[in-house]
């Protein structure tokens, strides 16, 4: 982990999203609203600017989101994760975080407690700092003001 500031530190965040994040503002408009990734990450950055270097991640494959935390292990200062469907069975992306030991906050477009039975557990929570879900795709900017706020 890298969180040794010095005047002249710049925060590395990482924002990893799982299986089908990119098709958000195509796909089920009442559950995930309808701004595509893009629009989200053009908020990011104008958030971010000049407090923290954001990067971006999107894989439909468990392999290559697990394969990207293991790459961030002494790059990059936090993970934002919303690992999609594999928040409900991906012990290798659960295992992986805590490898990582990156602080690391998971979140969810919607609220995965009011939707089907097998939505409602999540296998990567225990291995995440904190949760933020049900806000939409303010999601991530609230997640980002709090690393932003540390």
């Amino acid at each position: 982990m890298r969180l040794i500031k010095t005047a002249n530190y710049v925060l590395y965040v990482i924002i990893i999203n799982g299986p089908n994040l990119n098709l958000l503002g195509k796909r089920e408009e009442k559950i995930y609203g309808s701004k595509g990734f893009d629009e989200i990450k053009k908020e990011l950055d104008e958030l971010a600017a000049g407090k923290v270097e954001l990067l971006y991640f999107q894989s439909n494959h468990e392999g290559e989101i697990i394969d990207k935390i293991q790459q961030c292990i002494g790059n990059i200062d936090f993970i934002i994760i919303n690992p999609g469907a594999l928040t409900h069975y991906s012990y290798g992306i659960h295992d992986a975080i805590s490898a990582s030991k990156i602080p690391t906050i998971e979140v969810h477009i919607s609220n995965i407690f009011n939707r089907e039975y097998w939505r409602a557990e999540s296998v990567i929570s225990p291995a995440a700092s904190g949760i933020i879900i049900g806000f939409g795709p303010d999601v991530y900017k609230m997640a980002l003001n709090y690393i932003i706020g540390m």
